[in-house]
């Protein structure tokens, strides 16, 4: 047998790297392209997107009367009245005529415009927790002509409080009363005030706003302290410190004269007696300050209910400080509280929420909290029953040894006492009763 010889056909080879070079080559040579073109229509681009930004600041009012229902119909109508004229459908045609004129009719609606002075009034704007608070819409209607009835809705707190307004005619006006719930502490805000014009189906809504929102204050429970109780600190004109300085009221020692100091305050007597220069010394006074640190994360915390008779531990004390004329400063996470007034205290207190997730430990938060603050002399930490000892001493660590500190360990339903924990007083309370019987005795 003879052997059949295949030709064979000549490969070529091509090195891997030449492949990856030109493919490199190319992609050089197209971002290149591409920036070169980008940097050409860059002008093209920003006059596009101003003039686009310019016609959406017309068009976006336009479109927003239409609720999401209205895009709905609308899209519906489009949708049949496309499909039925292709494929011939009768019925599709029907059907998208009939929404159509749905929202032609409905789009009618909108048409017309009412002249309104709008007014809201809560009494009291400052309640206390289950105290009755009472707001007044008042509508007046400043217009030449009779306005037509229309749809007012009041936003309150989470709530929504809609009026019916009949049609009124020139300077005539009719008024609207609503409750404000208070069962637990907040900020509550009432409004904006708008009109509502639209259809009964709810296609389109044509929003009007009248007023801006006003705030009330739902303060928290709080209890009165004895007057100097309240403050821990029994010396109103300062407390001695350790501190030696040069110049104060109350004296300390006598020393050499050094090169610049005050001529004043040298003591002629001891210098003849003693033949050199002698100058007093003085400890420092310090001004009564009081710090409360309040904790608000949830997890040193068992309840709700909890919480808010720590934040009316804190308020109570406050208050009275403040009657007191003491200074005082109030911090919690991320908050400082105003302190100029017993008002400002309490509307602030009622803006002491919950806080949710990791924020640290407790040292770390005082050390932030206080440290812009003036130098206290008596410091009051305030937290739930979750919060350990070691975290109140932690805290106390902060200060210095001439800084009375006090806990207040609030522990719903548990019994008062007061505790000494390695120096530092806990004050534990289940309710707010307790706070200024064991408030004297810290004392």
């Amino acid at each position: 047998m003879s052997e059949t010889v295949r030709p064979t056909r000549p490969r070529l080879s091509v090195p891997l790297t030449g492949i990856r070079q030109a493919g490199g080559s190319v992609a050089r040579a197209f971002g290149r392209s591409w920036a070169v073109v980008a940097r050409r229509l860059e002008p093209l681009w920003r006059v596009v997107s101003s003039w686009a930004l310019w016609a959406w600041r017309y068009v976006r009012p336009v479109l927003a009367v239409v609720s999401p229902l209205g895009w709905l119909v609308l899209a519906s109508a489009a949708t049949a009245l496309v499909v039925g004229a292709v494929f011939g459908w009768a019925e599709l045609l029907l059907v998208g005529a009939t929404l159509a004129v749905a929202c032609i009719v409905a789009a009618c609606f909108l048409f017309g415009r009412s002249r309104f002075r709008v007014e809201i009034e809560l009494n009291p704007r400052r309640v206390t927790v289950g105290e009755r608070a009472i707001g007044r819409v008042l509508i007046t209607n400043i217009g030449d002509k009779r306005s037509t009835a229309t749809t007012l809705e009041l936003p309150v707190g989470r709530g929504l409080a809609e009026f019916a307004i009949p049609g009124l005619a020139a300077n005539a006006d009719t008024e609207e009363l609503f409750a404000v719930p208070t069962n637990r502490r907040a900020v509550i805000h009432a409004g904006p005030a708008v009109s509502v014009r639209g259809d009964q189906l709810g296609l389109f809504r044509r929003v009007v706003k009248w007023t801006e929102p006003i705030e009330l204050f739902v303060h928290p429970v709080t209890t009165r302290l004895h007057p100097t109780a309240a403050g821990l600190v029994r010396d109103l004109e300062g407390q001695i410190t350790k501190k030696i300085t040069n110049n104060d009221i109350s004296f300390h020692a006598l020393r050499d004269y050094v090169t610049g100091d005050d001529v004043r305050y040298v003591h002629w007597r001891s210098s003849a007696r003693t033949g050199q220069l002698m100058v007093r010394q003085f400890e420092e006074s310090r001004r009564s300050q009081l710090t409360i640190v309040h904790s608000r994360d949830r997890r040193y915390y068992a309840s709700d209910d909890e919480f808010e008779l720590a934040v009316s531990a804190t308020a109570s004390i406050a208050s009275q400080v403040i009657r007191d004329g003491t200074q005082i400063s109030v911090v919690t996470e991320g908050l400082q509280l105003r302190t100029h007034s017993v008002v400002s205290i309490l509307d602030d207190s009622c803006r002491i929420e919950p806080l949710e997730g990791e924020t640290g430990n407790a040292r770390t938060f005082a050390r932030e909290a206080t440290k812009r603050l003036p130098p206290p002399s008596v410091v009051v930490i305030v937290a739930g029953s979750l919060m350990d000892a070691s975290d109140y001493r932690s805290v106390q660590r902060l200060f210095g040894g001439d800084t009375n500190v006090i806990a207040i360990a609030v522990a719903l339903g548990q019994k008062a006492r007061l505790t000494d924990v390695a120096g530092l007083s806990v004050i534990s309370i289940g309710a707010l009763t307790d706070l200024p019987r064991v408030m004297a005795r810290a004392v």
